[in-house]
């Protein structure tokens, strides 16, 4: 159970679900004697900010699973999540579904904000984020800017109407500094991750936390013409190239993977 102490709360298990961005992709940990990799992400960095925050004692799980669109996290980690009894949740979502050739935004409203409710009546805290325009880190991504924010107004509606914590990310400029994004530029990268988990920690009003995630980054001297393209190229082989075989083939990234903390543990 939630417990207040000296007007300070305090959490006992706090339970993530979602696809890769709560997975932690991309933001790997050092590959272990398997060769496998692994990734810590802003949901581990967070339930580290909580755990510190009130001197030890915090459980976390993470269902989350690369690939997954809303419904299918609603369908696959809601009941799992809350036979866990949490009294912390994130529940982040979307980009899955923002990619499929067609979009319902009003689906993925009624998904997202029946996940968020199911904890809030539960009397567990939710927190959820908008997403981030991308078009400055992917300029394929411009297309779908629109989709983007009606997804994000959807966010902002169905947190309001759910009662659950709504942490703005597109209002900062600073989320669309390609230096906090990754190669495949999808996925923030080890130092989005620990922007997003600091402002995370920031919404939830833990006593440790600033507001010095929003701070931009150093000015970068800007790329030539030549160098731009040469990126380009390397994206579109590299990831965009395999990331539409799979769509052709009907197969996603998540398939036969597994969360990688199904059950709530302490931080080690």
């Amino acid at each position: 159970m939630t417990s207040r102490t000296g007007g300070t709360t305090t959490w006992r298990r706090y339970v993530a679900i979602g696809d890769s961005t709560t997975e932690g992709m991309d933001d790997p940990l050092p590959a272990g004697d398997d060769g496998i990799v692994r990734y810590r992400g802003w949901a581990d960095r967070l339930a580290e900010h909580v755990d510190r925050a009130q001197g030890g004692g915090l459980e976390y799980a993470n269902l989350a699973v690369r690939g997954r669109t809303t419904a299918a996290i609603r369908e696959g980690q809601l009941l799992a999540a809350l036979e866990l009894q949490p009294d912390l949740v994130t529940v982040v979502a979307g980009v899955n579904d923002l990619l499929r050739p067609s979009f319902d935004v009003r689906r993925f409203v009624r998904d997202l904000q029946a996940m968020q409710a199911a904890f809030v009546r539960e009397n567990a805290t939710v927190l959820t984020f908008t997403m981030p325009d991308l078009s400055p880190v992917l300029p394929l991504a411009r297309p779908l800017r629109r989709r983007l924010e009606a997804m994000n107004e959807g966010i902002r509606r169905a947190t309001h109407r759910s009662g659950a914590l709504l942490l703005d990310l597109a209002a900062h400029p600073v989320t669309t500094d390609p230096r906090l994004w990754s190669e495949d530029r999808l996925h923030a990268n080890s130092l989005g991750h620990e922007r997003i988990a600091a402002a995370l920690a920031h919404r939830l009003g833990l006593p440790t936390a600033t507001d010095a995630w929003q701070q931009p980054l150093p000015a970068s001297p800007p790329r030539r013409r030549g160098e731009v393209a040469a990126a380009e190229l390397v994206w579109m082989r590299t990831h965009l190239g395999p990331w539409v075989l799979r769509r052709v083939r009907g197969r996603s990234s998540g398939d036969g993977v597994r969360p990688k903390r199904p059950d709530p543990g302490p931080l080690s």
